[in-house]
C-alpha cells in the first residue's frame, strides 16, 4: 500500500448525521452509504450501498455522488460534485425528507493526544475521552474496588491495582501495587516509572493520559480498527516468503473472512496478526497504536479460537468456563463475579440449555460456539478464529457464521481464516490470498467472483493453480477496489518500515503460581473422574497385572518363580505409570498453547499433571502389589527387607517405578506430534523395560548395554526389589550375581535414588518440549 500524500490546507470538518457525528481529516476521503463500513453509514433504503464519497481538494471538501440510484442533493438540487464546507447540509436519497449530513467546523482540540497513538481522531478508543477528571495533588489509587479513588469496572482489573503518585519536585509516577494482569506505561510492563504528558497508562481495558491539567481515560469499548500495513514474513535459510506485502484495513464492527486456496499463507496471517509470530516486516495497527511495540499490553485484547477445541470435552459447559474464568481473571475476583460473567457469556451465545450438558456430547457447531464463549470472558475486542467451521455440515456452517455476524455487531472486530465458502455473503469484507501469500483481493463480498470473471468459487479458485504465473497482487493493486477499499478506506498513516524487534512479553499472571496449580489440579480432577473408559482402565489394570503375579508367586517365592514374580511386577509398574500418562500431554496441547498464551505458567501445568498422575500411579503400584504379595511368603533372609519389611520395600519400588514410568509417558506424550502414535510407543516402552531390566541379559561390566541401562527405570526397579530378596541367594547364576542385586542399604538406596533422578531428568526434558510448543513470541 503506497503512502497518500496528505493535503494539510483543507480544514478539519466534522458531520453529523444519522444521530452521531464523525471528525474528517484531510488527509484521506471519506465513503458515505449503506455500507456498514462506510464512514458515515446511512441505515435509510433510498440510500445506495456506496453512494458519495467526501474528498478534500486542495483547501476545501467536495462531496462526488458515485452513481447512486436516488441521488445526492445540496440546497434542494440534485448534484454530481459540489464544494462543501461548514455550514452545508447534503440529503442522500431524497431533497426533502432524505437523511441529512451536516457540516460543521472541528471542536477545538485537547491540550495533546497520548504520543503513542497516530492520528488519535481516527480510532475508536481515543477519539473522544471517556471520563475527564482533574490532576490531583496527592496520591490517587486506582483498581476493581469500590474503595479506590478511580475505580475501573473490569474483571481483569485488581481490586487495588495501581498507584498515580504526584511527585514533590513536580510530575507524576505510577506505581503498581502487585496486580494480576500488570500496569503498562506506552505499551511496555511497569511496576514504577514516570508518567510525562501523553504517555498511556494501561490497566485492563482503560488508558489514562496526562493532558494539560487532566488525567483523561479512554476506555476499549470493542469498537476498535486494525490497520494492516506491508506484512512480509519470511523463514528458513533460504528466506522463502509465506507472507508477500500483504495491505488492507478492517473497520470497527466489522466481520472478514479469509480465504484462499492451501498454501496461501492464511495461518501464517493468522499469526501475524495476533502477534504470535509477528512479520518481518510491515506494521499491524491496534486502533492507533503498533500492535507488536505494545503487544504486552494488547494481547490481553485479542481472543483466538484454534482449530482444535480449547476445551476439556469430558467437562459440561459450565464447569469448564468457569475453570477458565478462574485462570483468566485476577485471584481477587469473588466467585459470584466470575459466575456472573459466564452466565453472561452463556446467554449472549445462546447456550442456557446447554449449560449441564458434557461438551463431547454436544453438535459441532455448539462445541464451536462453547470454545467461543471461553474467548469472550474476558471481552476481546478482536477476535480471531481459525477454521471454525471445518467438518460441520452446511447447517452447522451457517449457524456458526451467523454468531460471528452477531458478534460483530455487538461491537467487536472478527477475523475468522475459512476454507469454506458458504456464508460469506455474512461478513462485510472478503480477503483472498492468493499462493505466495499475496492479496488476490480485498473487499465486500458480493463483489469478488466479478472481480475474478468467475461464475462460482470452484472456477476462482483453480484460477489461482492453472495460471500460476499471473501476478494477482498486481492486478488487484492496479484495480478500482483497491483505490477504494484499502486505499481510500484507510484512515492511519503509512508508517512503513521494518518492525522494531518484538521483546519476549512478561507471562501474564492472573493467578499466582499456586493459585494456577490448585485451579488445575482441580479441573484436571474432574476431567479425569468424568471419563469413564479410562477410570475403568485404571481401576483394572492394577488388579489384572497383580492377578498373573499372584498366580504365578503362589504361597510363596521360590527360586523357581522369584524372578518371574519380579518381572511381572516391574512390566505392571511401567505399564499402568506409562499408559497414565502417554496421551495426557499431546491431546492437550491445543489447550496448552492458548492458555499458555494467555497467562498459564508451564511449570504449574506440568505439576498439575505430575500432582494428579503421580497420586493415581502411585495408588495403582501399591494395589499391584498388594494383590500379587499379600500373604506371600517372600523368602527374604529372616524374614526382613534391608531397612523394612519385604512388602513394604517391595511396595515402595514397584510405585517409585511406576512414577517413574509416568513421567516417561509424559516426556513421549510432549514429544509426539499425533495422539496415534501413543500406543505402539507405549508397547516399545514396555519391550525395552523387559530387555534392559536385567532378567534377562547379563548388563553389569558390559560395555554400551550396561550403560544404556542405566536410563531404563525397570533395571533400577528390579535391583532394589531383587536386593530386597538377596535374590543372588535365592535364585543363583549368573544373572543375580549383578551388583545391583546386592542386600544392602546402600545398594538399595542407590537404586532408589536413581529412580528419583530420572523421574527429575525426565521432568526437565518435558518442560523444554513444552516450551516448543507455545507460540514463538513466548519462546523469545
Amino acid at each position: 500500500m503506497g503512502e497518500r500524500q496528505v493535503a494539510p490546507s483543507a480544514p478539519e470538518l466534522v458531520v453529523e448525521a444519522d444521530g452521531g457525528s464523525r471528525t474528517m481529516s484531510p488527509g484521506r476521503s471519506y465513503q458515505v452509504g449503506r455500507d456498514p463500513l462506510s464512514d458515515i453509514v446511512l441505515r435509510d433504503a433510498r440510500v445506495s450501498w456506496h453512494h458519495a464519497i467526501l474528498r478534500p481538494v486542495g483547501d476545501h471538501w467536495t462531496v462526488e455522488d458515485t452513481g447512486s440510484t436516488n441521488g445526492t442533493w445540496a440546497e434542494g438540487r440534485r448534484v454530481s460534485a459540489v464544494d462543501v464546507g461548514p455550514g452545508s447540509v447534503l440529503r442522500f436519497g431524497n431533497p426533502a425528507d432524505g437523511p441529512a449530513a451536516v457540516l460543521k467546523g472541528p471542536p477545538p482540540p485537547p491540550a495533546r493526544r497520548p504520543s503513542s497513538v497516530s492520528l488519535p481522531a481516527a480510532t475508536g478508543t481515543f477519539r473522544q475521552p471517556t471520563s475527564v477528571r482533574p490532576l490531583p495533588s496527592r496520591t490517587v489509587h486506582i483498581g476493581r474496588g469500590a474503595e479506590n479513588d478511580l475505580t475501573v469496572d473490569d474483571l481483569v482489573v485488581s481490586r487495588r491495582h495501581a498507584e498515580l503518585h504526584a511527585l514533590p519536585a513536580g510530575g507524576y509516577e505510577i506505581v503498581d501495587l502487585g496486580s494480576h494482569n500488570g500496569t503498562y506505561l506506552n505499551g511496555g510492563l511497569v511496576h514504577r516509572a514516570p508518567v510525562r504528558p501523553g504517555d498511556i497508562v494501561g490497566i485492563g481495558h482503560s488508558a489514562f493520559c496526562l493532558v494539560g491539567d487532566q488525567l483523561q481515560e479512554y476506555v476499549d469499548t470493542g469498537e476498535v480498527s486494525l490497520d494492516v500495513q506491508d506484512l512480509t514474513v519470511q523463514v528458513g535459510k533460504d528466506r522463502k516468503t509465506l507472507l508477500d506485502d500483504v495491505s488492507f484495513p478492517v473497520g470497527a464492527k466489522c466481520l472478514l473472512a479469509v480465504v484462499g486456496p492451501s498454501g496461501a499463507g492464511k495461518s501464517t496471517l493468522l499469526n501475524a496478526l495476533t502477534g504470535l509470530r509477528p512479520a518481518d516486516r510491515g506494521t499491524v495497527l491496534y486502533d492507533g497504536r503498533d500492535l507488536y511495540h505494545d503487544y504486552a499490553e494488547l494481547r490481553a485484547r485479542i481472543g483466538l479460537v484454534p482449530q482444535d477445541d480449547i476445551l476439556h470435552t469430558q467437562l459440561s459447559v459450565r464447569r469448564a468456563l468457569g475453570y477458565a474464568a478462574e485462570l483468566r481473571f485476577p485471584g481477587d475476583t469473588a466467585k459470584a463475579e466470575r459466575r456472573a460473567r459466564v452466565d453472561e457469556v452463556i446467554g449472549e451465545l445462546g447456550l442456557q440449555q446447554r449449560v449441564d450438558q458434557p461438551i463431547h456430547s454436544l453438535s459441532g457447531g455448539q462445541r464451536k460456539r462453547v470454545s467461543v464463549a471461553l474467548e469472550l470472558l474476558t471481552k476481546p475486542s478482536l477476535l480471531f478464529l481459525d477454521e471454525p467451521t471445518s467438518g460441520l455440515d452446511p447447517g452447522m456452517d451457517r449457524s456458526v457464521m451467523t454468531m460471528l455476524r452477531k458478534l460483530a455487531d455487538d461491537g467487536r472486530t472478527v477475523i475468522v481464516v475459512t476454507h469454506s465458502v458458504l456464508s460469506l455473503d455474512l461478513c462485510d469484507r472478503l480477503l483472498v490470498l492468493a499462493p505466495g501469500g499475496r492479496t488476490a483481493y480485498y473487499g465486500p463480498p458480493e463483489e469478488t467472483l466479478p472481480f475474478f470473471g468467475q461464475p462460482r468459487w470452484p472456477e476462482a479458485f483453480e484460477a489461482f493453480e492453472n495460471d500460476k504465473d499471473r501476478d494477482w497482487a498486481g492486478l488487484y493493486r492496479a484495480s478500482p477496489q483497491y483505490r477504494q477499499y484499502v486505499g481510500a478506506a484507510t484512515e492511519q498513516p503509512h508508517l512503513g518500515g521494518v518492525p522494531a524487534p518484538v521483546p519476549a512479553p512478561a507471562p501474564l499472571k492472573a493467578q499466582s503460581w499456586g493459585a494456577q496449580l490448585r485451579t488445575l489440579v482441580r479441573r484436571y480432577t474432574a476431567a479425569l473422574t468424568a471419563d469413564r473408559t479410562f477410570l475403568a482402565i485404571m481401576i483394572a489394570l492394577p488388579f489384572v497385572m497383580g492377578a498373573m503375579a499372584r498366580a504365578l508367586a503362589g504361597s510363596r517365592l521360590n527360586t523357581e518363580n522369584a524372578m518371574n514374580v519380579l518381572l511381572i511386577l516391574c512390566v505392571g509398574g511401567v505399564l499402568t505409570g506409562a499408559a497414565n500418562a502417554v496421551r495426557e500431554l499431546v491431546k492437550e496441547r491445543a489447550i496448552y498453547r492458548r492458555e499458555r498464551a494467555v497467562g498459564l505458567s508451564r511449570s504449574a501445568y506440568l505439576m498439575s499433571k505430575v500432582v494428579v498422575l503421580g497420586l493415581v500411579t502411585v495408588c495403582q503400584a501399591v494395589v499391584l502389589t498388594l494383590v500379587a504379595l499379600f500373604g506371600v511368603r517372600t523368602s527374604a533372609p529372616g524374614g526382613k527387607g534391608v531397612l523394612m519389611p519385604p512388602l513394604v520395600e517391595i511396595a515402595l519400588a514397584v510405585a517409585l517405578l511406576s512414577f517413574t514410568a509416568m513421567m516417561l509417558g509424559l516426556l513421549v506424550s510432549a514429544l509426539v506430534s499425533k495422539e496415534e502414535v501413543t500406543m505402539p510407543l507405549l508397547v516399545l516402552l514396555a519391550i525395552v523395560q523387559v530387555v534392559f531390566c536385567g532378567a534377562f541379559l547379563k548388563l553389569a561390566g558390559v560395555a554400551v548395554l550396561g550403560q544404556l541401562s542405566w536410563l531404563v527405570p525397570s533395571r533400577w526397579a528390579l535391583g532394589a526389589m531383587g536386593g530386597t530378596l538377596d535374590v543372588e541367594r535365592l535364585v543363583p547364576g549368573k544373572l543375580t550375581t549383578d551388583p545391583l542385586f546386592g542386600h544392602s542399604a546402600g545398594v538399595w538406596l542407590l537404586d532408589m535414588a536413581m529412580m528419583v533422578v530420572l523421574s527429575a531428568l525426565f521432568g526437565l526434558i518435558v518442560v523444554r518440549l513444552l516450551r516448543r510448543q507455545e507460540p514463538a513470541v513466548m519462546r523469545k
